[in-house]
């Protein structure tokens, strides 16, 4: 596992954000875990946050001119990633987000910072039912930009209503390349390679069996 994923999974679990327990999700299944990125509410743990974003981005070498966060959650993500990014690998990267509702006075308008153009990379934290993502590729198509991949914390791996797992949906039904931080099966071999987690090892790889794709050794 790259370090950059193992130290990220730490994180997650030191400050919360990655829980172990019963956990009802908005389908109705009960999970063994829970990924919450609103547990990262503070400048040090949004640091590290978008640290984990910007070395993803550059591991998967994707070429893009700038940076796209979907309102409401997307909004800190580009803005922390652009430093980050900006940081660590001396290029300064722009980026926007959108407005809920589309701005009346003053400069008007739905889309707040650089003006959408060139290949554009979506931020986001998870995809579920891939709702947030399509109304991203919206926007970015309507201003004659193109939509180039997405990036997101967690791919949990798991089926949604048919066959395909909500990134695999997502990759065909809107033709994009979706990257994540880490995935189910990280989480799997990094609780495997720090020990004393067997019974939440065992609780996941069941549920996985459930509801995603058998657990790789």
């Amino acid at each position: 596992m790259e370090e950059y994923k193992a130290d990220f999974l730490a994180f997650a679990i030191e400050s919360g954000a990655l829980t172990f327990g019963e956990f009802t999700l908005k389908s109705g299944r009960v999970s063994p875990y829970f990924f919450n990125t609103g547990a990262f509410s503070s400048g040090a743990s949004l640091a590290k946050l978008a640290r984990a974003y910007s070395m993803c981005i550059d591991k998967k070498n994707l070429e893009f001119d700038m940076l796209f966060g979907p309102a409401y959650k997307g909004i800190p993500l580009v803005s922390t990633i652009s430093v980050c990014y900006s940081s660590l690998y001396d290029r300064d990267i722009g980026f926007c987000f959108n407005r809920k509702e589309e701005k009346k006075h003053g400069e008007k308008g739905a889309i707040v910072g650089q003006k959408l153009k060139g290949n554009v990379l979506i931020i986001d934290d998870v995809i579920s039912a891939g709702t947030s993502v399509r109304e991203s590729v919206k926007i970015i198509e309507g201003k004659s930009a193109c939509p180039v991949a997405v990036v997101i914390t967690l791919d949990r791996q798991e089926r949604g209503l048919g066959s395909e797992t909500a990134v695999e949906e997502a990759e065909r039904s809107l033709n994009l390349k979706v990257e994540s931080i880490v995935s189910f099966k990280d989480i799997v071999r990094y609780l495997q390679n720090i020990g004393n987690f067997s019974s939440e090892i065992e609780a996941l790889q069941e549920y996985h069996i459930a509801y995603g794709n058998k657990v790789s050794e």
